[in-house]
């Protein structure tokens, strides 16, 4: 009844021969096309070509990501105990070594004497004033170039980075020319400090706290400085603080500098874990290849004269915040990037052929239309054709 008996043709070709086969086709939930009945176009394999390199670029930024991997900040009270606070300094200031008096007392009630731990060296200021390395907190141009160097220093990779490869000592103190006399000092070391809240000051010899010996002359305070490092824990001169070069100048003999720390302990670490080592006698965090342990600070700066009843001098005030921030670099499995770059692949390719069969159903459409406008909208049993045939016969 269907004419494929008088043509040779069996209905049995189109289906599975084996019977095994044949009954699981009926649960196949992907039905395939015989070569026979597809046809293969030159816009097919250009758009094929587009969306494999379209794939391909997609995988290769989805790996580059996992490589990467993602930067996480948590915030937590701080464990352990820990009992004692290391603090760098490296400063220049505009005086005398000799009439310079350097000390430290924290809410304990001890005292330190930190000139005597501290190395002071005898030196010209003119030769620490370099524009390029110390900013100026009125020059608009060094807080932009200052603010993006301190961004820098917040990611896990790059600080991993700079510790590496930089050397934790201080510079040594350029020489002075021979027969010029040394109109600055230059203090500088790490000492170790009860941690707690406390004030570290520089003043004038014979001025700020009961001792013997001459005052010094009101002529010879100027308490300009220069602070190339400040920091707190372990010494990383590569790392950028928030007052790490900077300078501040006064042109009175009576003016009182005061900086305001807040102190957050730090960790930095790309272990790819959600532990990190502890000490087993203080439950300490411990620093290794991958774990930085360091501390941040903010900082509030004021500069005033003072009468000549006060003190001068230069004043750090550090208060240590009980919270720790744990910035971690973590990377996701394996067999997820797979698993993403395979919804990738998949969602291209799927997305692609459905835009393709829809572009090539409109132009069908469209060319059919034009088609059959052309021909007047009429199809092929319109009789014309064989009417015309029959008039040139007859004739």
């Amino acid at each position: 009844m269907n004419g494929f008996a008088s043509h040779g043709l069996d209905e049995g070709a189109f289906e599975d021969k084996t019977s095994i086969s044949g009954g699981l086709r009926t649960f196949d939930a992907f039905p395939k096309t015989k070569p026979t009945y597809t046809r293969r176009t030159p816009t097919g394999g250009y758009t094929t070509l587009v969306l494999s390199l379209f794939c391909l670029f997609l995988s290769f930024s989805e790996f580059r990501r996992w490589f990467a991997g993602s930067e996480t900040q948590q915030f937590s009270v701080e464990k352990g105990v820990s009992q004692t606070l290391q603090i760098n300094l490296d400063a220049v200031v505009a005086m005398r070594c000799q009439d310079l008096h350097i000390n430290i007392q924290d809410a304990s009630g001890d005292r330190i004497l930190a000139g005597d731990l501290l190395k002071k060296d005898p030196t010209s200021w003119a030769m620490w004033v370099n524009p390029k390395k110390v900013h100026h907190s009125n020059n608009l141009g060094d807080k932009r170039r200052r603010e993006d160097m301190e961004q820098e220093d917040t990611h896990v990779a790059h600080v991993l980075g700079e510790v590496r490869k930089a050397r934790r000592n201080y510079k040594k103190t350029p020489r002075m020319g021979r027969g010029s006399q040394g109109d600055a000092c230059r203090v500088y070391g790490s000492l170790e400090g009860n941690k707690v809240q406390g004030d570290f000051h520089i003043t004038a010899r014979g001025h700020g706290y009961m001792e013997f010996g001459e005052h010094l002359s009101h002529e010879a305070f100027n308490f300009s400085h220069i602070i190339n490092e400040l920091s707190f824990g372990p010494l990383y001169p590569s790392l950028l603080n928030p007052l790490d070069h900077t300078v501040a100048t006064t042109d009175t003999h009576f003016n009182k500098f005061q900086y305001y720390l807040s102190i957050v302990p730090t960790i930095y670490t790309r272990t790819f874990t959600d532990r990190i080592p502890l000490n087993r006698t203080t439950h300490s965090p411990l620093a290794s290849a991958s774990t930085i342990l360091t501390n941040q600070y903010a900082v509030t700066s004021q500069s005033h004269e003072v009468p000549e009843q006060s003190i001068p001098g230069i004043f750090f005030k550090f208060d240590i915040e009980p919270i720790l921030l744990t910035i971690s670099e973590s990377r996701g499995g394996f067999l997820a990037l797979c698993l993403r770059v395979v919804n990738v692949i998949s969602g291209v390719l799927v997305g692609g052929g459905w835009c393709y069969q829809l572009w090539g159903w409109g132009r069908e459409n469209v060319q059919g239309g034009r088609a059959r406008a052309k021909s007047g909208g009429e199809g092929m049993l319109h009789g014309r054709k064989e009417e015309e045939d029959e008039g040139e016969s007859v004739a």
